[in-house]
């Protein structure tokens, strides 16, 4: 018989430390959470709600549906046989699903019916990160796997246009793909990927073929510079961000911070924020930094000064990413967080109700009933590691 309770296997006594703190802090009700049954990987929102729906990646090997409204989450899209870890949304009119799993293959929903669509299979390890976009009046999925490749897929057919790869500096596994809109065009798509190497890399992708970015170092010239190299480790997490013809870079890493880098200024980091541990996630807004990751905490820090606003506690376990809320085309009224810890939860934006949360915070928490253990959907010890290796794999 086999059992995923903690307490029948060794553990050392910093193991055992941070269980215990775990279990003593998952009673709290901060960000309004919505429990779920599995550890959550990977977010995205729900096009048809931003405001108020987001899809997230189980460990179960599904993807579901949350209405941050009611917290309904009976909505449920199956097939992987394995942990689900990125998801994205895209095809024709936005109306269908994908998802990238440990079994190595893509899987795709139509949106609103939930009926099951093509199977994408081409990576040989995990598929970790997922883009959407359109070229040439087709539309195209872009998938990075733990097997250090992108792959370029005809939606519509299933069929494999294009892999991708850097012959010259070794690219590890892919982490996360972002299509920067203001730099393609009809007939070429300018994507950004970053993986478990420093190195950010940028690509352009046709129809007919791909090439690698490759500039002249500014500082060196007479130089190829192939990559963007601002951080010291794994780069988790991509945001492109638009404010008119400027566009920036932001970007989060397991060296332990987040950072914007300008597109006019060469992709140099201009500002840098000292998160303290891997930084899983980065969202911005015009006010906002927001950081997350292993550490459990979600940080605001204040555009304008650079500095550490707020701090907030809540999940008891490492965020995996961070989504911006908001009517589409409006600005963003809430940020949403996902977690290993199972949970979803909202957080709010205004300094008004940020200062609540933080002096509702200060005071000794009220005792609450250990949160419930067990059931369906947690993973098996041997399942926990390898779920660690690869939240670990740089």
């Amino acid at each position: 018989m086999q059992s995923s309770d903690r307490g029948h296997f060794f553990e050392t006594d910093a193991e055992q430390q941070k269980r215990e703190r775990r279990a003593a802090k998952a009673g709290n009700s901060y960000g309004s959470p919505i429990q779920l049954k599995s550890k959550l990987l990977a977010a995205a929102i729900d096009p048809r709600s931003p405001s108020s729906a987001v899809l997230v990646a189980e460990s179960t090997g599904s993807v579901r549906l949350v209405s941050l409204s009611d917290g309904n989450t009976k909505t449920t899209y199956r097939g992987p046989s394995a942990p689900v870890s990125c998801v994205a949304v895209g095809g024709p009119n936005n109306g269908t699903l994908f998802a990238g799993s440990w079994d190595k293959a893509i899987y795709s929903w139509d949106l609103t019916s939930k009926t099951p669509g093509t199977k994408y299979v081409g990576h040989s390890d995990f598929v970790k990160a997922l883009a959407c976009a359109r070229l040439a009046g087709k539309d195209i999925l872009i998938s990075g796997g733990a097997d250090k490749k992108i792959l370029v897929w005809d939606v519509a057919t299933g069929k494999r246009i294009h892999t991708l790869q850097d012959s010259v500096v070794n690219m590890l596994s892919i982490q996360d793909l972002v299509v920067d809109h203001a730099a393609s065009s009809d007939d070429e798509v300018l994507l950004i990927s970053a993986s478990s190497d420093p190195h950010i890399r940028r690509w352009k992708v046709r129809l007919d073929g791909w090439e690698q970015v490759v500039e002249t170092a500014p500082d060196a010239p007479g130089t190829e510079k192939r990559t963007i190299l601002e951080h010291e480790t794994t780069v988790y997490k991509l945001v492109l961000e638009h404010d008119g013809d400027e566009v920036d870079l932001w970007t989060s890493s397991g060296d332990g911070t987040a950072k914007c880098l300008s597109r006019l200024g060469g992709f140099v980091a201009d500002d840098t924020f000292h998160h303290g541990d891997h930084v899983r996630a980065v969202a911005v807004t015009d006010q906002w930094v927001i950081t997350a990751g292993r550490d459990e905490d979600i940080k605001f820090w204040d555009r304008s000064t650079g500095k550490l606003y707020c701090a907030l506690e809540g999940h008891f376990d490492e965020i995996t990413d961070l989504l911006l809320l908001g009517e589409a085309g409006g600005p963003p009224k809430k940020v949403c967080s996902v977690s290993i810890d199972g949970s979803v939860r909202t957080w709010p934006l205004e300094k008004s109700s940020l200062d609540a949360l933080v002096e509702e915070q200060r005071k000794p928490p009220a005792q609450e009933e250990e949160a419930e253990k067990g059931g369906d959907g947690l993973l098996l010890a041997e399942e926990e590691a390898e779920l660690a290796a690869l939240m670990d794999d740089d």
